[in-house]
């Protein structure tokens, strides 16, 4: 496993949800804003519609807030939602065009997705939401720099990223998040409304197992702790 190219000045996270982030990548985000790079974050909802019992229109303020508390944990201070419906989110053109312009916006170098496969493991299946926005966002970042394909973005003017970086099973590279971890736990206990619904057990266990298990020895990657990822490539 080799390391995760970090010749790179900016960054840009996209996910569907408040709290993708925490559960895979927010140490390595920890590690590249302690190096001076400038990340941001795009989420594709608000996550209205991820806590139980409670409103969308309580849930998605709610949310958006604690995404927020949790990007400054790691250096984040840019967070931008999109707004499109949580749990319906649609894979295609609509969805596409509004992730182009966002990479047109924040020009990235890096991109950062979250798992966008079938499953998690065998068995287990991963939400339509994340499949939807990882393909469609890998789609973008191609899409952002042709300057024909979404002609109504002509203001916006074409940009290339490097590279994307998606957090989830099949690492072919990592980054040593060892000095991380702290950073890393504040920024899913950011999250603590949505943790309390999640489950029974008390929020700080819920953390530290999330973040234990993200952050895991890889085989064939010298760290003690660190952060896996699919790399793809992109003539930048």
């Amino acid at each position: 496993m080799q390391q995760v190219p970090e010749d790179w000045r900016r960054g840009l996270v996209i996910v569907a949800h408040p709290d993708d982030i925490e559960y895979g990548a927010a140490a390595a985000v920890a590690r590249w804003t302690g190096q001076g790079k400038d990340v941001r974050y795009l989420l594709v909802t608000s996550g209205e519609a991820g806590i139980a019992g409670l409103p969308p229109a309580e849930a998605g303020p709610l949310r958006r807030a604690e995404e927020i508390a949790g990007a400054a944990a790691v250096g984040v201070t840019e967070v931008e939602f999109l707004d499109h419906p949580d749990g319906r989110v649609q894979e295609g053109l609509a969805l596409r065009r509004d992730l182009a312009a966002a990479i047109r916006r924040h020009r990235p170098e890096m991109v950062v997705l979250f798992n966008f496969g079938d499953t998690w493991a065998p068995g287990y299946a991963n939400s339509a939401d994340h499949r939807a926005v990882g393909r469609s966002a890998l789609d973008a970042i191609s899409d952002a720099g042709n300057e024909w394909i979404f002609p109504e973005l002509a203001d916006l003017p074409p940009w290339s990223a490097r590279w994307a970086a998606v957090v989830g099973p099949g690492g072919t590279h990592a980054v040593d998040v060892s000095a991380h971890l702290d950073q890393a736990r504040a920024s899913l206990s950011a999250h603590r409304r949505y943790l309390e619904v999640l489950s029974d057990e008390p929020v700080a266990d819920q953390v530290a197992f999330i973040v234990d298990r993200a952050t895991g020895p890889k085989d064939g990657f010298d760290a003690a702790h660190a952060v896996s990822f699919e790399l793809y490539y992109f003539a930048g």
